[in-house]
């Protein structure tokens, strides 16, 4: 493909769940410099094992893509859908997404026949159900995790940075699930994330490109 090099930065993958690790780990490989980072559940784990990452300067200048499942909020979604956040927000603020644009076509063609959705990726501390959720999406979100609008927001506390999200639909207003992986859903949600990191790079890679 010519001389193009790639990205000169890292990438930095970060998920909670060892299932989640283990999917992005163990998909189809990405042609580049990528990390994936367990950072535990919940946003403050997130918070700590993303800074403590980045403070360290190991991934020094590092995209961040906060990657994983999550609870689809819109009626019509199925496990194995694909979200792409064009802002995370949780109680702490809002923190814009770059590239979704590009994120959306690359997913397109790393996971051809999925459902992708765009729009406002919400935060919790705590897992979402019922009511709660109707009342999430009555405010304008599409889906909602625990670590994604803590990873980003941390991330840009450490330096300015690509920033993204990324989540598979593991369960959704007419499909609930009670654990990941004993399910139907869960195991779709799974086959869809180990298939989506070579679109993370792509969407690494256009946005170190220059522009003309």
């Amino acid at each position: 493909m010519g001389d193009d090099p790639g990205p000169t930065t890292p990438l930095l993958v970060a998920c909670a769940l060892g299932i989640e690790q283990l999917a992005l780990r163990s998909g189809r490989g990405a042609a580049g410099p990528v990390r994936v980072l367990r950072t535990g559940m919940g946003p403050r784990a997130a918070e700590a094992a993303v800074g403590r990452l980045l403070a360290s300067g190991g991934v020094l200048g590092a995209a961040v893509v906060a990657a994983g499942f999550c609870a689809g909020l819109a009626p019509g979604m199925h496990p194995g859908d694909l979200i792409v956040a064009e802002e995370t927000r949780d109680a702490d603020g809002v923190t814009p997404c770059v590239g979704t644009g590009l994120l959306v076509d690359a997913l397109a063609r790393a996971v051809p026949g999925r459902t992708v959705h765009t729009g406002r990726l919400t935060g919790s501390d705590h897992v979402v159900r019922g009511p709660e959720r109707a009342a999430l999406r009555a405010d304008g979100a599409i889906a909602v995790d625990m670590e994604s609008a803590a990873t980003l927001r941390t991330a840009l506390c450490h330096g300015p940075r690509p920033v993204a999200a990324v989540r598979v639909v593991v369960d959704a207003p007419e499909h609930e699930l009670v654990r990941i992986g004993t399910f139907r859903g869960g195991i779709s949600a799974f086959r869809v994330l180990r298939a989506v990191l070579p679109a993370f790079y792509e969407w690494h890679r256009s946005l170190s490109l220059p522009r003309r």
